[in-house]
């Protein structure tokens, strides 16, 4: 075992990393999309909030299992990785089954809403309704907050197509964060070993000394 080394390293901190603020915001912001735009007793509606709740969980879970398992910590931050990518195809089918426009990735909103950095599901409300009314004149409706006056199927459709895109970017940053999450455990893992290669180091250096 190394000097300085500890069998059970410092582990959890979880709350600290960028992928679950993220994939936490991502998470509140389909809970408020889902019950603004999908009715209450579709399957589909349990299912993103189930798949949203499941990307912020399994890295919270994993973080928490890093202490004594690297092995559990990747294979759990891989089904946050996975929960996730479902979540991605279910904004892609409510839009898909509209008609309404799936944004490139290259789309100036998509970046404008990164750099805007939100922390908070209003925040990210407060930048559709923003985005709305800068590119087309259209108020009254927030797509996210579910607060609505006397709205046009245009301006609900506008609406929904802002509000599902907004989340597929935070997605798309979730995600984009979980792969190099995913390296860099990997790489780890594989340069120091788990608990048990840490349990054998100690036991070796144990035994050698006077």
């Amino acid at each position: 075992m190394a000097d300085g080394e500890e069998l059970v390293p410092k582990h959890g901190g979880y709350r600290h990393l960028k992928s679950f603020q993220i994939a936490q915001l991502s998470y509140d912001v389909t809970v408020r999309f889902c019950d603004r735009y999908i009715d209450r007793f579709s399957r589909t509606r349990d299912q993103m909030v189930r798949a949203a709740r499941s990307g912020v969980q399994n890295i919270a879970e994993g973080s928490q299992a890093s202490g004594t398992s690297k092995k559990t910590e990747l294979k759990l931050t891989n089904v946050a990785r996975a929960s996730l990518e479902e979540l991605r195809l279910d904004y892609e089918d409510f839009l898909r089954q509209r008609g309404l426009p799936l944004w490139d990735r290259e789309d100036p909103r998509r970046k404008e809403l990164v750099a805007r950095r939100c922390t908070t599901a209003d925040q990210v409300a407060a930048w559709v309704v923003e985005t709305r009314k800068g590119g087309n004149g259209l108020c009254g409706l927030n797509g996210l907050n579910g607060q609505s006056t006397s709205s046009t199927p245009s301006t609900s459709s506008t609406n929904a197509e802002l509000a599902a895109n907004a989340a597929l970017t935070l997605i798309a940053v979730a995600c984009y964060l979980l792969d190099r999450q995913l390296a860099a455990q990997a790489a780890a893992f594989e340069r120091e070993g788990g608990f048990t290669e840490r349990l054998y180091r100690t036991r070796s250096q144990s035994r050698r000394k006077p």
